[in-house]
């Protein structure tokens, strides 16, 4: 996500080094993690080669849970010991609400995945909600008036953490946005024919993919 000069990035992904190359991305000011699962966060060790670059700290929001996690995990980024050598420079921040980061007003949106509750995040008009199985009535409410919306869905059939994509199909009417965006999507999907068979205005996702809000 651009925005005000600043690249934010939501989540760690195990490939963020061959994304980043790939789709010419040269600095990342903040990240925003939605939960602790490897596949969102077992990247975080790419983001030194953004500290040398930027020649500072990147700092890093997320809940409790997910900061908690990612300091015991990647414990060797946050300790003062000389023998770890070059390591990541990160800030860690806890949050639970709406909050300002480079003039951009975020807020955490609260879902489901299986039986934790994770973030999503909405940034004005946008909204990110992926590993979903779930939204909670409270937060469609805070998603009122969303256009573009990414949401989750892994496959036809039925998953018990992620939405299905005839799952997604219906959350999205439910939010109404003017788009929406699916991703996370499993690799026994068919790009072509299972795009061509969703509803006006939603479509799959894929890398490298620009929106312009």
């Amino acid at each position: 996500m651009r925005e005000n000069g600043k690249n934010v990035l939501i989540d760690t992904s195990t490939d963020l080094r061959a994304q980043a190359l790939m789709n010419g991305v040269e600095r990342i000011d903040a990240v925003l993690f939605t939960h602790p699962h490897a596949d969102h966060i077992h990247g975080i060790d790419d983001l030194r080669a953004f500290n040398t670059a930027q020649k500072g700290p990147i700092p890093c929001y997320g809940s409790g849970t997910t900061i908690e996690r990612i300091r015991v995990m990647f414990d060797y980024i946050f300790r003062d010991d000389v023998r770890d050598g070059w390591k990541p420079n990160l800030t860690t921040t806890v949050v639970d609400g709406p909050f300002s980061l480079f003039g951009i007003e975020i807020a955490p949106i609260e879902i489901s995945h299986g039986s934790a509750t994770i973030f999503g995040y909405r940034v004005g008009k946008l909204a990110y909600l992926t590993d979903c199985s779930g939204i909670p009535t409270a937060s469609i409410e805070r998603l009122t008036g969303v256009e573009l919306l990414i949401l989750g869905a892994l496959r036809h059939k039925p998953h018990p953490t992620h939405f299905s994509i005839e799952q997604a199909v219906q959350a999205s009417r439910t939010i109404s946005p003017k788009r929406t965006i699916l991703t996370h999507l499993g690799h026994n999907l068919d790009y072509e024919k299972d795009d061509s068979l969703l509803p006006e205005g939603i479509e799959l996702a894929y890398d490298g993919l620009v929106v312009e809000l």
